[in-house]
């Protein structure tokens, strides 16, 4: 069955990639834009495997457009080139609202008294199957391209994450040398950036990446490809690990000396 995937897969990423296509990334997806004619290529397979494993549903009466479902797909399949993949095996479907959405979020404390509460955002990424984004939130990212927030890659980060199940900040990886250095230079990473926090310091990094480890390497990946010059000033060696893992040097494409802005997440 493995080997039908396979092949099913390969010749999905061999067909030709539609002119409009590209035309569609080239405009709306700015990290395209960055990318050397090989990565192109390259992404170009991954999208359409993508494209025809994951189903796009509308929140809210949305309606998914190709210009939606590429802008994602491409997005997230950047996460993907030069590495062994499986797609992002435990999701299933992309369900996209027109803007933030209402979550409903329920914990107990110490002394099991349970409360619920309700929380806008601008995506979620279960372990369960699905994803969840806020297109307006995808649009205003598009805008900023030069700053250092992207919800399709946060949320798709956490899929990686996911993998093997819990996520903790720790995507599976087969190399133990770069597993070993991931924890270290990560962990450093997390705990400087949420010391900053807790002491009220302006952050590098969007302080949500101090809620958890996992949300660290989520928020890590942003900025990784994003603003690399910033993750590589502030946490070189959380910078080395991520490019080895991701086997891509997002400062190699940076062309001109351009800036890197900064903004913050909303919740």
């Amino acid at each position: 069955m493995f080997g039908l995937k396979e092949r099913r897969r390969a010749r999905l990423r061999e067909r030709p990639f539609p002119e409009e296509w590209v035309e569609l990334l080239d405009r709306c997806v700015p990290l395209y834009r960055r990318l050397p004619p090989e990565d192109r290529a390259e992404l170009h397979g991954h999208v359409q495997v993508f494209l025809a494993e994951k189903r796009f549903e509308g929140g809210d009466g949305f309606a998914i457009t190709d210009e939606v479902r590429l802008s994602i797909a491409a997005q997230a399949c950047l996460l993907l080139l030069h590495r062994e993949t499986n797609y992002f095996p435990v999701l299933s479907s992309i369900i996209v609202y027109p803007a933030e959405f209402v979550a409903r979020l329920r914990d107990e404390d110490e002394n099991g008294v349970v409360w619920e509460e309700d929380e806008e955002r601008a995506g979620e990424s279960w372990s369960l199957g699905s994803l969840v984004l806020s297109w307006r939130d995808i649009l205003e990212d598009r805008e900023h391209a030069d700053e250092d927030l992207n919800i399709v890659l946060h949320e798709f980060a956490h899929q990686l994450d996911a993998e093997r199940g819990e996520m903790n900040g720790q995507p599976p990886i087969a190399d133990s040398e770069l597993r070993d250095e991931w924890s270290s230079a990560m962990l450093d990473a997390y705990e400087s950036l949420a010391d900053q926090v807790d002491a009220g310091r302006k952050t590098a990094l969007d302080p949500y990446g101090a809620e958890h480890p996992s949300e660290f390497f989520a928020v890590a990946t942003e900025t990784f490809f994003q603003a690399p010059r910033r993750l590589q000033a502030v946490y070189p060696r959380a910078y080395r690990v991520l490019a080895r893992y991701y086997k891509q040097d997002p400062l190699a494409w940076l062309e001109g000396g351009a800036p890197e802005g900064r903004k913050r997440r909303g919740n």
